[in-house]
């Protein structure tokens, strides 16, 4: 199935694949399509089984042994009976008390590791998605895919399992019960159970309704939350805290009432059925009272009765009460079964270059009459064909639009090319694994990404097979390792989310001392200078010429001085190559490249493409 992407430009590509929010599996299927992650616990759900067995064992003896004694031994005047009987119900609670507590332990257990591979699974399989992906889907929408759904998910294996197989399990014995002390009677009491069939049914579909409601809604809010948060600096700046929160609050409100809802049809159906137990309970009394009065019955077997009405619903009005665990489980099981049909539209190939050949790749890179869009018949690049050597510094100029980020996109794997092929040293760039092709191709971008963790663990991305010899000396080579010296505790320093106790500068460097220690053999530099006053982008640029020493280098310039210098400067212009030279051959030709150096001096407009 085809899906609709749109990349942070604003345009759209189509996937092959589905996307989250297309038609999957629905309800209980999209449950039982997670089953197989229980098979690792097959033991411990049977066991689980033996301890309902006991516990349910020693819930329908009681009722009996006070049967026993109030017909066989109080009727008597039997003490020593009822000694021994007294000690029975004392013995058949505690052992039902021991293996309730039992079964509960072992469930957890079972339950939360099967949870746990959920979400590991789920948050691989995310992560394995090309950028189109990423693209279409919000953040805070998949946080809550990983998070709230999969906490969801584990109420059916922790809470709604339990429920239908231990009450489901007390209804069985204690309607045989029943049948064994009067067959009539017993068939009398179950002439409620198509009634409570009906009201079921009447309930389920407004149940799943109301339910797939909330969780809609819920996962609204959290993705507009994302969204805020990631862009806090531009609300604030543009005063648009007050609209944002009254639009949080029209999601909020939203979904307060879609809760209210699910609410109020779930206390519905459990006073349903509480009234329809009353009721059994009222009309057994009287059945019942007739016949004792007509000694048709013993009063032992009449109490029997009532106390087996009474167990008999509360099964029922605990299953009916898990009913709204159910439909919140399905409800996310859908959600996350939609994100793990989604195949990821880059895949590795069948038979991939040997670490031989990869480890052997010197960084020669060739476009062969590419064309690309993120949208069809939208073509973004057209016909591209250029060559880079070993070692070579290679610019790329263009006005926003022009591709270049797009050529950078591609090259990396991000996204695959509607027509021709990109190679890495002759051999197709399909024909490598993604992460040895991501070991050979480094990237630096306008915004630098850092991690919460230290200093040291951003440089090696906490690699621990890089150490921290190594870092230091990338540090050194880029020029970073003053900087970071002066940092409180150097370089176990921790830095907070997005680096932000660090400069603008300070994060660059830190980006260019991960190159070095990474090594790759190909770097792309997007924009890496374009938000750097004059003082830091010297700073900076000593870094970057360290950076692209002995490797082949591809940057995006924002300023023509970051690739004045460069080998060759390639122009794009409407996704095709306008221009191709040094800085000093393009300023001569008089073309495209002289008149955006004669507009903005040393700047180019900047690239989201």
């Amino acid at each position: 199935m085809a899906i609709r992407t749109v990349n942070p430009s604003g345009m759209a590509r189509t996937a092959d694949a589905s996307q989250p929010d297309a038609p999957g599996r629905t309800g209980f299927s999209a449950l039982l399509q997670l089953l197989p992650y229980a098979r690792p616990y097959i033991l411990h759900f049977l066991a689980v089984l033996a301890l309902v067995l006991v516990f349910n064992t020693s819930a329908v003896l009681q009722p009996y042994l006070v049967k026993v004694s109030i017909d066989s031994h109080i009727a008597r005047g039997d003490a020593a009976g009822l000694r021994w009987l007294a000690a029975a119900y004392v013995g058949v609670v505690l052992v039902g008390g021991v293996a309730n507590y039992l079964q509960m332990i072992v469930l957890q257990k079972a339950g939360q590791s099967v949870i746990r591979q959920i979400r590991a699974d789920l948050f691989r399989h995310v992560e394995s998605q090309s950028m189109a992906f990423f693209d279409h889907n919000a953040i805070g929408r998949l946080v809550t895919n990983v998070s709230s759904d999969t906490e969801t998910v584990s109420q059916f294996f922790t809470q709604f399992f339990l429920s239908l197989v231990r009450d489901g399990l007390s209804v069985v014995m204690i309607v045989v019960a029943m049948f064994e002390l009067d067959a009539r009677i017993a068939l009398e009491c179950l002439v409620i159970v198509p009634v409570i069939f009906a009201i079921s049914a009447f309930f389920r579909v407004r149940l799943r309704r109301a339910y797939q409601e909330t969780r809609t809604r819920l996962s609204n809010i959290v993705a507009f939350l994302a969204e805020n948060l990631a862009g806090i600096r531009i609300i604030q700046l543009f005063n648009q805290e007050a609209r944002q929160a009254r639009r949080f609050g029209e999601l909020n409100e939203s979904h307060r009432q879609a809760n209210i809802r699910a609410y109020g049809i779930s206390v519905l159906f459990n006073r349903s059925l509480e009234v329809l137990g009353n009721l059994a309970v009222a009309a057994m009394v009287l059945i019942g009272g007739r016949a004792v009065l007509h000694h048709a019955i013993l009063f032992g077997t009449l109490y029997a009765f009532i106390s087996y009405i009474r167990q008999f619903f509360q099964p029922i009005n605990t299953i009916t009460q898990q009913w709204n665990n159910l439909q919140s489980s399905m409800v996310a099981a859908e959600r996350i079964g939609r994100v793990f049909q989604v195949e990821p539209q880059i895949q590795d190939p069948p038979d991939p270059l040997p670490p031989g050949i990869v480890a052997s790749v010197r960084g020669r890179v060739e476009f062969d009459h590419v064309t690309f869009g993120y949208q069809p018949g939208q073509p973004v690049l057209r016909d591209i064909t250029f060559t880079v050597e070993p070692g070579e510094f290679i610019g790329f100029v263009g006005a926003t639009g022009a591709g270049k980020t797009s050529v950078m996109s591609l090259l990396a794997r991000f996204y695959e090319p509607d027509e021709g092929v990109i190679r890495l040293d002759g051999w197709d760039i399909r024909q490598f694994r993604q992460a040895d092709l991501h070991r050979l191709i480094g990237l630096v971008q306008q915004d630098v990404h850092l991690f919460t963790g230290t200093v040291l663990d951003n440089i090696r991305l906490f690699r621990d097979d890089i150490p921290e010899s190594a870092v230091r000396r990338a540090a050194e080579v880029v020029g970073a390792a003053e900087v970071i010296e002066r940092l409180p505790q150097g370089y176990q320093t921790r830095l907070y989310a997005k680096g932000a106790n660090l400069s603008t500068g300070e994060r660059q460097l830190i980006s260019f001392a991960r190159i070095v220690a990474l090594n790759p053999r190909v770097l792309i530099l997007d924009e890496a200078t374009a938000n750097l006053d004059s003082q830091t982008e010297l700073w900076v640029q000593r870094g970057l010429r360290a950076v692209a020493r002995n490797r082949t280098t591809l940057v995006i310039a924002h300023r023509l001085s970051t690739v004045r210098e460069a080998d060759r400067i390639i122009v794009l212009d409407r996704g095709r190559i306008a221009e191709s030279g040094t800085h000093a051959q393009l300023l001569a030709q008089g073309g495209l490249y002289a008149e955006l150096h004669r507009r903005s001096g040393v700047e180019v407009a900047g690239d989201t493409v």
